[in-house]
């Protein structure tokens, strides 16, 4: 699964991108539970981001794949 970090959260995790495999699919919950224990910086953030798979939000009942593309989207502000 390749997982894309946007905006501040590219400077938290030190990195753009990350590919990660599981032997099965996994939860969104599992999926916090191994990017947490990698990146522990980003636990301030889990409650202000958002997931996407494939370009879609997606909610909590979601099952991730080796196959997704899997974003962590923060809260953003335009004009």
């Amino acid at each position: 699964m390749r997982v894309l970090f946007f905006a501040h959260l590219q400077d938290v995790t030190g990195c753009a991108a990350r590919e990660l495999a599981f032997a099965a699919p996994v939860t969104g919950e599992q999926l916090w539970a191994r990017l947490l224990e990698e990146y522990p910086g980003l636990a301030c953030h889990r409650a202000n981001v958002r997931l996407a798979r494939d370009w879609d939000y997606v909610d909590a009942e979601t099952r991730f794949t080796d196959r997704d593309e899997v974003a962590l989207i923060p809260p953003v502000s335009g004009g």
